[in-house]
């Protein structure tokens, strides 16, 4: 419980933290927008200025013209005071005057137009760089919120791995303690209680052997008996453990002798269809395959309420592939045999160490087929 709890909040930090990335990229996209915004004024305020600036420099040029006339003017009026009149000197005057004063203030106009020209382009180049690196860092922060939310969901994923590997474990744990209190129950109630009365005939007879020696050989004959019924036993707790024709015949032998079992306990109609060139596999895929079907068939025993279970098995070259079918009640979906059941588990967790494929297909009232396929060496 700790560990999802943990996951959750996990999770719960990792969509914080995309949350104020995504704010942080909004945020930096709105300055982005405002610098570019500013520089398309600041762009048409450099135009204004420069046109002004050229106009005055215009005007400039035309008074400096101007004003060298008028004081040439002056300079003439003045000299020659016998053809000008007091009045005409004064006019000349008047005029370069103004004149001077005209290009006094034009020059300062110019110097002042030059300076803001000056100032907006500095101020545009600054704006560029800002849209500049607003616009790589908005791409940058893009990219690394993709890659981060990308790479925080396959760690979640993984996580969420982990998390079922780890309860896959305690399961397999508590399955493991489980058959273990199965198989000692077993052989305490079968091979124990059967060899402690083997031990106590073998008392008697020894008792008998003197006294009366036709009643021992009845003892010796039942002795005999219980050791056979002691022996089955012990076999088919270690058939249960290992079948130990799986080592010795192979995958098809064993599975008829479970299936001839499973008919012999229940009642079911079986049936093992082989198709293709039978033959032996490796030791690790023939266990693999043969517990797999093997937990499809409790299923069926314990789950499916069903009269009769097919098994279809194909040898191919590089492929070996297997069909678990029954007509029982079937389900809707594997959410309704629950994701953390432990047979299901442990049939996708074997048929992922053997790089195969499982498949299942039920429906409510019509039965249920397992699809698997092995490859092969």
């Amino acid at each position: 419980m700790q560990q999802q709890l943990d996951v959750k909040l996990l999770d719960k930090i990792v969509k914080q933290t995309i949350a104020a990335v995504e704010k942080s990229k909004a945020q930096i996209f709105d300055i982005y927008e405002a610098a570019r915004a500013e520089m398309e004024h600041v762009k048409k305020d450099i135009e204004r200025v420069k046109q002004a600036t050229a106009d005055i420099i215009f005007k400039v040029d035309e008074l400096e013209r101007q004003e060298r006339r008028a004081r040439l003017r002056l300079a003439e009026v003045s000299r020659n005071f016998t053809v000008y009149s007091e009045a005409d000197i004064k006019a000349a005057y008047d005029e370069a005057s103004r004149l001077q004063v005209e290009l006094a203030i034009a020059r300062e106009q110019e110097a002042v137009l030059r300076r803001q020209r000056d100032e907006l382009e500095l101020r545009l180049r600054n704006l560029k760089n800002t849209v500049e690196r607003a616009e790589n860092l908005v791409a940058q922060v893009g990219a690394a919120l993709g890659f981060l939310g990308n790479q925080m969901e396959n760690v979640l994923t993984h996580l969420g791995t982990l998390q079922q590997r780890q309860a896959f474990g305690i399961k397999i744990i508590k399955a493991q303690e489980e058959e273990r209190r199965r198989v000692a129950r077993e052989i305490h109630d079968g091979p124990a209680q059967a060899m402690a009365n083997v031990v106590f005939r073998a008392e008697v007879c020894e008792r008998l052997i003197d006294a009366d020696i036709a009643r021992a050989k009845a003892e010796l004959r039942e002795l005999r008996e219980q050791v056979r019924l002691c022996l089955k036993e012990t076999r088919k707790i270690i058939f249960d453990l290992r079948p130990m024709t799986l080592d010795d015949l192979g995958l098809v032998p064993t599975l008829r002798r479970v299936l001839d079992t499973l008919k012999e306990r229940t009642g079911l109609i079986t049936e093992l269809k082989v198709l293709g060139e039978e033959k032996r596999l490796d030791s690790h895929v023939e266990i693999g395959i043969f517990r797999i079907i093997q937990e499809a068939l409790t299923n069926v025993e314990k789950h499916a309420k069903a009269t009769a279970v097919r098994v279809l098995i194909e040898f191919r070259p590089r492929l070996v592939a297997v069909v678990v079918e029954d007509d029982g009640q079937g389900f809707d979906g594997l959410e309704n045999v629950g994701s953390e059941s432990f047979g299901l588990m442990g049939m996708r967790e074997r048929i992922n160490i053997l790089g195969g494929e499982l498949k299942i297909d039920s429906e409510k009232g019509k039965g249920t087929k397992i699809f698997l396929k092995v490859p092969l060496p």
